[in-house]
């Protein structure tokens, strides 16, 4: 129980730090770094689609990116859970 709470008291400082040694720091993703980099090296290329959707402001865009991975995470943490499920309920046999 002990070493639990340490490793989630870790996880927290490795989530929050950031924030603090970088006090007003900007946060980007390398989808704005790269479209500032084919800006500046190909001025006049043109992408090849547009987005279906696109956000109304950047924490929306934030939000369903969270989301998205929250989602895939649980998905993927479920089936390693079923086949570990499965395989402890053969070992009994």
């Amino acid at each position: 129980m002990k070493k639990t709470l340490i490793l989630l008291a870790m996880v927290i400082a490795l989530v929050i730090l950031p924030f603090f040694i970088n006090h007003g720091g900007e946060y980007g993703g390398s989808d704005g770094e790269a479209e500032t980099l084919i800006q500046t090296t190909a001025p006049h290329y043109t992408p090849w689609f547009q987005p279906l959707y696109e956000p109304a402001s950047g924490e929306i865009e934030s939000l369903l990116f969270t989301l998205q991975g929250s989602i895939g995470a649980a998905v993927i943490f479920y089936i390693l859970g079923y086949y570990r499920g499965k395989r402890s309920e053969h070992a009994g046999d």
